[in-house]
């Protein structure tokens, strides 16, 4: 990572400015739903480098049913016959929706190259059609965001061993995940590849330095917030009802319902 590392944030500091970011994104989201706007924001970076945690923050006070996250798993039988970029059609949005992609169609671009995952002709097809693939979502109204979340190699190595000894985190660590660090300069060249095919006019993409956490995830939402023209959305005028009188219910006796035991009594 180039130039001098930045002091850490505070902890005071990121929340307060996270919170109003995130009120920020509470009003970006009404507005895309009220416009009929599509916008698919692309996470994309090596292992631990960031982008689930800043996902789980821009996504923390959003309406599921406007906001989703597509995580993919591994393609079926089936979707490795496909055209490569099929599977992820599906999971575009539609008018209103919004669409955070954790990992996306850069996997070829990445770990299936390093990793041997697909051939050669299959890589240089993506790296021919991903331009025009974005140049259609684009023309067809799409906004499209992509963010490449760039982490040293020894923050990296740091954060494997944390969530090695994390019981909470362990389950984000895997045999290819550490692998990956046996392959870093193959990444390094694998990602300095992708952008030069795929960093274009129309859908270009934004580098979120990622040693700090805490700066990473304020800089990606910031910039969002900048780069959509969204508006605040007057909400709808909402009365509370008045509640109406009884009309003689009864709830029914407790033993006849089976109960979950007080455990926080026993704290």
């Amino acid at each position: 990572m180039a130039g001098k590392k930045a002091a850490a944030l505070p902890r005071k500091v990121y929340e307060k400015e996270l919170l109003r970011l995130q009120t920020e994104l509470v009003k970006l989201q009404e507005w895309v739903r009220a416009s009929g706007t599509r916008l698919v924001v692309v996470f994309e970076g090596r292992d631990a480098a960031g982008k689930g945690g800043t996902i789980k923050r821009v996504a923390e006070h959003l309406n599921p049913r406007v906001a989703r996250i597509a995580a993919l798993p591994k393609p079926t039988e089936r979707e490795r016959t496909q055209w490569y970029f099929q599977r992820y059609v599906e999971h575009l949005p539609a008018a209103g929706e919004i669409v955070l992609f954790d990992r996306s169609w850069y996997n070829r671009a990445g770990v299936e190259h390093v990793m041997g995952f697909c051939t050669k002709e299959e890589h240089q097809l993506f790296l021919r059609q991903c331009p025009v693939f974005e140049r259609m979502l684009v023309e067809a109204g799409v906004l499209l965001r992509k963010y490449w979340f760039s982490v040293s190699d020894t923050e990296q190595q740091e954060r494997f061993r944390r969530r090695l000894g994390d019981p909470l985190r362990r389950w984000k660590l895997s045999p290819m995940d550490l692998e990956s660090i046996t392959h870093w300069e193959a990444y390094s060249r694998a990602k300095d590849e992708m952008l030069v095919h795929t960093d274009i006019s129309e859908a270009p993409w934004y580098v979120v330095e990622s040693d700090d956490k805490r700066r990473a995830r304020l800089n990606m939402i910031a910039h969002l917030l900048d780069s959509v023209p969204y508006h605040d959305v007057p909400p709808p005028v909402l009365d509370l009802p008045k509640r109406p009188g009884s009309t003689g219910y009864e709830r029914p006796p407790r033993d006849l319902q089976t109960y979950v035991p007080d455990h926080a009594a026993s704290l």
